[in-house]
Order: structure tokens, then sequence, then C-alpha cells
């Protein structure tokens, strides 16, 4: 296991990543003239969505390491640089091209089970997010650093479900913005995350930098 202050950064990490505010406007967008049974169904798939899918990515990343041919520090490069483009654009309050593209968007508006495409992925669980569990998770070993990382996927995944299910007071109480700066606030945190994931990853792959 690791240090307790190293989960609750991957766990305020993570939220940043997949912070609903940036998603609430396109949820309400995507969800206009819905009922509020329906708003719930959607926001109950996304969730789940994402995590499935980072869960599955958190007990697979060995194999997707092994099949790439990578080693973990170089994947904390690459993966932090992706955080590191989607804290850019939280700062520009901003969707990131890296979790939904405009063609992508506009293929959202046609499809029927918003839930899972785009909002749960890629919207929410990108690249970003997915190479963040997967960095965590090889991090440390055992069941209980398993355990952790899963349980702060559910608990993350779980304030997602919320914050879609009371997207409409939200919205209507911050406005644009202010779910603007909750999205900078996020970004900033994030910025740091990456720029300390990419160091690590650096300096492991060059000791002599050190010197």
């Amino acid at each position: 296991m690791e240090p307790w202050p190293e989960y609750s950064r991957f766990l305020i990490s993570l939220f940043a990543i997949l912070t609903p505010f940036a998603a609430i406007p396109i949820f309400l967008g995507l969800t206009e003239g819905r009922s509020d049974r329906e708003r719930a169904g959607i926001a109950r798939s996304a969730a789940l969505t994402v995590a499935s899918v980072l869960i599955g990515s958190a007990f697979l990343g060995d194999a997707v390491l092994a099949v790439v041919g990578t080693s973990l520090n170089s994947f904390r490069v690459g993966g932090g640089i992706v955080l590191l483009l989607i804290a850019l654009s939280l700062l520009n309050a901003t969707v990131s091209p890296v979790k939904q593209t405009p063609a992508e968007a506009a293929e959202a508006e046609q499809r029927t089970a918003i839930g899972v495409v785009p909002l749960g992925m890629p919207l929410l669980a990108g690249p970003g997010s997915i190479s963040a569990v997967i960095i965590e998770m090889q991090r440390g070993s055992g069941w209980e650093h398993a355990a952790i990382v899963v349980g702060s996927v559910a608990l993350v995944c779980f304030g997602i479900y919320l914050a879609l299910r009371l997207a409409v007071p939200i919205g209507r109480k911050l406005g644009q913005t202010g779910l603007n700066i909750m999205n900078r606030l996020f970004g900033l945190l994030l910025a740091a995350i990456a720029v300390e994931i990419i160091a690590t990853g650096l300096r492991n792959l060059f000791p002599g930098w050190m010197h």
C-alpha cells in the first residue's frame, strides 16, 4: 500500500479529471425536453459506464502495458501530458479535444443512449482518467491497494451521478460563470498533479538528470 496522502491525491486528481461541472452544460443540452425520470436514468448510465471503464482499466493495466511494450514510467510521461492538456482546457473553460472532438459532439445529438456515449465515454471516462487509474494501480500491490483504488473510483462515480442528477438546480444556481470558475479551479489542481506525474516519469527514465 501507498501512504494515505498519495491516495488522497489520486482521489482529488480523478475528480478533477472527471469533473462533472464541465459535463453539466452538455448534459443539460443533450437532455433538454426530457422528463426528470429520463434524466435520472441517463445520469445513472453515465456513472455506471465510467465506473465500468475505469475499474476494467485498473485490472487490465498490466496487460495493456505488456501488449504495447512500454514501461510504467513512459506511460506516466504520456499520461501526464494528456492530463496537462485536459487541465489547460479546463483553465480555458472549454471541453478538451482529448475528451471529445466537435465531430463527436455533433454525432452525440443524434444518439439515444447518451448516458453511455458520449457522456460516459469519451466525455467523462477518456484517455486522461484511464491513464490516471492505470498509473495509480501500478504504484502499489496487494488486495488492499486494489480495493482502495476501486473504492476511490466508485466514490468519484457516485459524485458524478449526484452532480448530473442535480444538474438542473446546480446549473440554475451557479450559472455558466460559476461552472467556469469551478472548472478553472479543478484545472489548476490537475495541472499541478500532471506536472508531478511527468516529472516522476522523467526522473525514473533519466536518472542521470538528477546529477
